[in-house]
C-alpha cells in the first residue's frame, strides 16, 4: 500500500520555504505539524529533526557537498540541492536511517519531482558521501574550521570571541547544537506545581524542577502540546526560564499597573499578571491586582496574545495595538512597570531558530540597537518615579544589551540599574558582571542565550 504523506516530501517542502522564500522555520514547521496531527509520533519526530537538523547544520552540509560534488551547492537546481542538504543530514547524523534507505528515498522524491534525469547525479553524489565522511578534513583555518563544525557564520564567531573568549564561545555553540527538554512555566493561580507534575504523569509526560525557579518545570515524552489536556486547560505556559526570569525580577506588588511594550505573544505579560493576582491573593479583580496592558505592533501579533489571554483565563490583563517607536504621551508617568522586551537579532535563540544565524548582518544588529534604543526613549518616559523599567532581549550581542544600558544611564540620569544579585538564586548571581544587568549564555547557564536589565526611575525631589 502506498503512503499517502511521504515525510521526505514535507521536508523538502518546508526547508525550500526557509532558504529560497525566506519564511522563518519554527513557524513555518509549527504549522506543517499542526496540518499533520494526524501523522504517527515517529513520522512527525522524523519531520522536525530532519527539518531542524537541516537547518542547524546546513553550512557543514554545503561544506560537505562542494567536497564531493562538481556542481556546488549555490549553482544547484533549488530542489535538487534541498533533496542533498536533507540527505547529507541524515548520513551524518541519523544512525537509525540505513545509508542505502537514505540514496534511494532521495532518488524517489528526485525523480518524483520531476527530475528523473537527475536520478544518477544524486545517486551518485550520496554514495560518495556516504563512503568518504569519515575521511573528510574540515579547513586548517581555526576560525574557518570552527565555522563549518558549528555551522555559525564567521562573524558572529568573532564577536562572541572579543566579547567571551574562545572557550566560552565554542561552549556556547556546541550547547545550540543540543536537542533540550521544553521548558514550561506552572501557571500557578490555578494549579500547584505538585498537582502540575502529577496531571503530567498521567499524561505520560516526564517532568523535572528547573534549578533556577520554583515553578518552571522541563518536559519531554508527549507528541504534540494540543494532545495535552493540561496544555489546553491552561495549567502552563511555554516559556523559557530566561524568559520567566525577567517577570521574576520585575516583582510586581499588588495593584500595579504594568505596560508591556512589546508584548507578542505574551509570554512575559502573563507572567506578571499571573505575579499580580498571587500578590493581590489569588483575587482576579483588577481592582485588587492591578494590570497589565500587553501592547504590540501590528493586529496579527495584538491576536496572538489575546488568543493566549483567553487560554490563561486571567482577567486582569488585556491586548491593545501600539507602536512602541512612537510616543503616547497621555501614558506618560503612568506605569509601576514598563517591560520592554526588544526587538532583536535573537542569536541568543539560535539553536530553538537556526536559520536566524543564516538571516542576520551586523548591519542589522546597528539597525536593531538603533531602534532599541529609540522604544527605550519612548518606554522611560511612562515610568513614574519609583517606578520601573525592565529592559530585555533574546541575544547575546553586547551592541543590544550592556551597550545599550550603558547609554541608557547617561542619556537619562533620573534612571539607576538595580542590584538584583540577591533576587537570583545562588547559581546566576556570578552572571550578572554589569550592576543591574544579567547575561545567560547558553550552554554556560541552562536556559537560552538572553539579557534583562532592571532599571530604576528615582523618586523626584521636593
Amino acid at each position: 500500500m502506498t503512503k499517502s504523506v511521504n515525510e521526505r516530501e514535507i521536508v523538502l517542502a518546508v526547508l525550500m520555504e526557509v532558504t529560497d522564500r525566506g519564511a522563518y522555520s519554527h513557524q513555518i514547521l509549527r504549522d506543517v505539524l499542526a496540518r499533520y496531527q494526524y501523522l504517527e509520533k515517529r513520522e512527525r519526530a522524523f519531520i522536525t529533526r530532519v527539518t531542524e537538523g537541516t537547518l542547524e547544520h546546513l553550512i557543514e552540509i554545503d561544506y560537505i557537498l562542494d567536497q564531493f560534488s562538481k556542481v556546488k551547492v549555490k549553482k544547484m537546481k533549488p530542489v535538487i540541492r534541498g533533496i542533498l542538504r536533507s540527505s547529507v543530514y541524515q548520513l551524518k547524523y541519523m544512525d537509525s536511517v540505513p545509508d542505502r534507505a537514505v540514496c534511494s528515498e532521495a532518488v524517489k522524491l528526485a525523480a518524483g519531482k520531476g527530475f528523473a534525469g537527475l536520478k544518477g547525479y544524486v545517486n551518485g553524489v550520496l554514495r560518495t558521501v556516504a563512503r568518504e565522511l569519515p575521511d573528510l578534513a574540515y579547513p586548517a583555518d581555526r576560525k574557518k574550521e570552527m565555522s563549518v563544525r558549528y555551522s555559525c557564520p564567521e562573524w558572529i564567531l568573532e564577536l562572541w570571541e572579543q566579547e567571551y573568549g574562545e572557550k566560552k564561545t565554542e561552549i556556547m555553540l556546541r550547547a545550540m547544537q543540543e536537542e533540550h527538554p521544553l521548558t514550561i512555566r506552572c501557571c500557578q493561580s490555578r494549579v500547584s506545581v505538585e498537582e502540575l507534575r502529577r496531571r503530567l504523569q498521567e499524561e505520560g509526560v516526564k517532568s523535572e524542577l528547573h534549578p533556577y525557579l520554583p515553578y518552571a518545570l522541563c518536559i519531554s515524552g508527549f507528541d504534540y502540546l494540543e494532545g495535552l489536556e493540561t496544555f489546553r486547560e491552561g495549567l502552563f505556559a511555554v516559556q523559557d526560564v530566561s524568559s520567566m526570569l525577567a517577570g521574576e525580577l520585575a516583582d510586581p506588588p499588588a495593584g500595579a499597573y504594568v505596560l508591556d511594550v512589546c508584548a507578542a505573544p505574551g509570554g512575559k505579560a502573563l507572567h506578571v499578571a499571573e505575579k499580580l493576582v498571587l500578590a493581590a491573593g489569588n483575587s482576579e479583580n483588577p481592582e485588587n491586582t492591578g494590570l497589565v496592558e500587553a501592547g504590540d505592533l501590528t493586529e496579527y501579533k495584538t491576536e496572538l496574545i489575546r488568543e493566549n489571554i483567553e487560554r490563561s483565563g486571567l482577567t486582569n490583563v488585556r491586548a491593545v495595538r501600539r507602536d512602541a517607536s512612537v510616543p503616547e504621551p497621555e501614558l506618560t508617568g503612568k506605569a509601576d512597570i514598563v517591560l520592554a522586551d526588544l526587538p532583536c537579532s535573537g542569536l541568543g535563540v539560535m539553536g530553538k531558530k537556526p536559520d536566524l544565524k543564516y538571516r542576520v548582518t551586523p548591519e542589522d544588529i546597528r539597525e536593531l540597537a538603533a531602534l532599541q534604543r529609540k522604544i527605550l526613549s519612548c518606554a522611560q518616559a511612562y515610568v513614574k518615579p519609583g517606578g520601573v523599567l525592565m529592559y530585555s532581549t533574546c541575544t547575546v550581542s553586547p551592541a543590544e544589551n550592556k551597550e545599550n544600558v550603558q547609554w541608557f544611564l547617561k542619556e537619562y540620569p533620573q534612571f539607576r540599574a538595580e542590584d538584583i544579585r540577591n533576587r537570583l538564586c545562588p547559581e546566576l548571581q556570578d552572571a550578572c558582571t554589569e550592576p543591574g544587568c544579567l547575561q545567560l549564555l547558553p550552554g554556560i547557564h541552562k536556559s537560552d542565550g538572553f539579557f534583562i536589565a532592571r532599571l530604576k526611575r528615582q523618586e523626584d525631589r521636593a
